[in-house]
């Protein structure tokens, strides 16, 4: 089991990149106010990662709150994804200088392929190799990818990506593509971690919660990074980002963990990434 003692410790990725374990997702979150705010309270609570995409069409709102944040830009770890439309080469190239101008930064952190869009998302892959090779992305990654499309991208890469970032729960548990993941030194991250509100009233969770004197969001979490899967809940309200972040001063059993692991539905709330209209 993974010790994880504070918001600020991180994982290494396969390439010595150093990412955080926890940090502030914001799909579906409005850009203007409604994105600079949920990004400023994160950074003020400590929260050194944040996790964009172009679909969710407020990279400039992340953008912003990273200026107005005054935190210098090394301690930042940024995320955003290339979209299904754009994939392909030359269009991801185009699509990354277009989400950067948004950001308005310098260098991101991690570059993601959105979803594994069938026949273009190795092309994709290789804009994302050059990318890399360029400086311009600290790190690399897929999104929405099972062990199949993992396989097909392994199979004859140049760079291993580093980071998976998957549709992650106590009702997905993913047991083969963590294990997966975990054999060939890709980090997983989960997205949508707490099932958008459909597990805060599972009677062995607000058990577990009443146990260790803590919410169903923060029992889940742990669960998460207990697993070592990187994590990175989403919410807008500023008390409930501070509670989100809350994790990391007590652990839970492995009879706890067992409890939770329990759960497992394989049961999505997400698109299916092998069934899904690209």
């Amino acid at each position: 089991m993974t010790t994880i003692k504070s918001l600020q410790d991180t994982t290494t990725l396969h390439n010595g990149v150093k990412m955080p374990w926890f940090g502030l997702g914001v799909f579906k979150v409005e850009d203007g106010q409604e994105v600079i705010d949920s990004v400023k309270w994160a950074i003020e609570a400590g929260y050194k990662s944040i996790d964009t995409a172009a679909i969710y069409k407020n990279e400039e709102g992340v953008g912003q709150a990273i200026k107005e944040a005054g935190v210098p830009r090394e301690e930042l770890f940024i995320t955003t994804k290339v979209w299904n439309k754009d994939q392909g080469y030359e269009s991801t190239l185009a699509a990354f200088e277009e989400s950067m101008n948004k950001l308005g930064l310098e260098y991101l952190d991690l570059y993601l392929v959105h979803w594994p869009v069938e026949g273009k998302y190795k092309e994709t892959w290789r804009a994302l190799e050059k990318l890399y090779k360029d400086g311009k992305v600290k790190a690399i990654g897929v999104s929405n990818f099972q062990v199949h499309h993992l396989e097909d991208i392994l199979a004859d890469c140049e760079i291993k990506p580093m980071v998976n970032q998957v549709e992650y729960h106590p009702r997905l548990a993913q047991k083969e593509l963590l294990l997966f993941c975990k054999d060939n030194s890709i980090q997983l991250e989960a997205w949508s971690p707490l099932m958008q509100g459909e597990l805060l009233e599972e009677p062995s969770l607000v058990e577990l919660a009443e146990k260790h004197g803590k919410s169903v969001a923060q029992i889940i979490l742990r669960w998460d990074v207990q697993n070592g899967v990187v994590t990175i809940p989403k919410s807008v309200k500023q008390h409930r980002i501070v509670e989100n972040a809350d994790i990391f001063d007590f652990e839970l059993s492995l009879e706890d963990m067992a409890k939770i692991d329990a759960l497992n539905e394989d049961r999505r709330i997400g698109p299916d990434p092998d069934n899904f209209d690209f």
